[in-house]
């Protein structure tokens, strides 16, 4: 018994699915600009929707700040900014940090007397030219 695998009675749908010519849809055009229309909507939509979400956290989030005196980090920050610039109003420069006592006491005669002790250990010739 030989079974024929040709389409003898097929259908325009199934002349689709074997890979046959498709009808051209006069609407195409037109459905897919409403398809991406419908995607920005829904988009927009979600996006608000998180918008407004977060909005309300941000209320619950001062809330607690307030009720246990809590600063914003960028409160924090900004005080900090606002204390540096009264300081150091009227001033060009930026604030010297402060030398601990002791720091700068004698300076100079440290200076040579390890100069001195450099020159030791350095060759004859050297020794000439630093003694200079």
């Amino acid at each position: 018994v030989i079974t024929c695998l040709c389409p003898v009675g097929a259908t325009k749908d199934m002349g689709k699915m074997l890979g046959g010519d498709e009808e051209k849809d006069p609407d195409a055009a037109k459905k897919e600009e409403e398809r991406q229309e419908a995607l920005r909507q829904e988009e927009e939509e979600r996006k608000a929707k998180y918008a407004k979400m977060e909005a309300e956290r941000e209320v619950m989030r001062q809330g607690i700040r307030d009720k246990y005196g809590i600063k914003k980090k960028e409160e924090r920050e900004a005080e900090a900014q606002a204390a540096m610039e009264a300081n150091s109003e009227g001033s060009l420069t930026r604030p010297k940090k402060a030398i601990p006592p002791g720091c700068g006491d004698e300076q100079e005669e440290e200076d040579e007397s390890i100069l001195d002790t450099v020159i030791k250990y350095l060759p004859g010739p050297l020794q000439d030219i630093f003694k200079k």
